[in-house]
This record gives structure tokens, sequence and C-alpha cells, in this order.
């Protein structure tokens, strides 16, 4: 659970919503804990994977920008990162090992 949550404060604490912060939290979390901790192991490596795929995906929301379209789907993009990092959250407390949709899974 705090792998997921720790993307949102990541984002929060760095005051860059989308930014290098919400990838951090869970690096560091999965780091710590990979070895010692099988189900941490794999929600860290989701979280990771996940906050990955939407820095990418806000980078080309940026690029998207000068066609004006990017306007439209970085809203869109913060709106989904942040219900599906609650959800993620929600269900590994829970003890269900939640996987995000859309990620790519360069982290195995």
């Amino acid at each position: 659970m705090f792998a997921h949550l720790a993307a949102l404060l990541g984002g929060l604490v760095t005051s860059q919503f989308l930014g290098l912060g919400c990838i951090l939290g869970p690096l560091i979390i999965w780091l710590v804990k990979k070895d010692s901790m099988p189900f941490v192991d794999d929600q860290g490596k989701e979280a990771l994977n996940f906050n990955i795929t939407v820095a990418i995906a806000a980078l080309v929301c940026g690029v998207l920008m000068f066609v004006l379209i990017g306007f439209v789907l970085l809203p869109l993009l913060g709106i989904a990162w942040l219900v599906f990092v609650i959800l993620a959250a929600i269900k590994a407390n829970e003890g269900v090992r939640y996987r995000y949709p859309f990620t790519l899974r360069l982290i195995k």
C-alpha cells in the first residue's frame, strides 16, 4: 500500500504533478523491501512501472501541447493517475495484488 501511496506523496511533495517525485517514492520502497517481502516486491514493481508509464505519457502530452490536444489529454491523464493510484492502494491494503491497466512492464 505504501508503494502506491508514495507516488501520490511524491507528487505532492515535489510540487510537480506527474513529475519525478512520483517515481522516487515507489522506487525507494521497492528497493528497501523487495528482498524481505514478496508482496511488496510485486506491488512496488507494479507501482514503479505504472508511474514510469504515466511519466512517459505526460511527456507525450507535453509535446502534444504544440498541437493543442495536449491541453485536454494532460488533465485527463492526471485524473486517471489519481484514481488508479487510490484504487491500487485500497486493493493492496486488502492484500490483493493489483495490476494497473495500460502499464508498460519495464521492470520485471
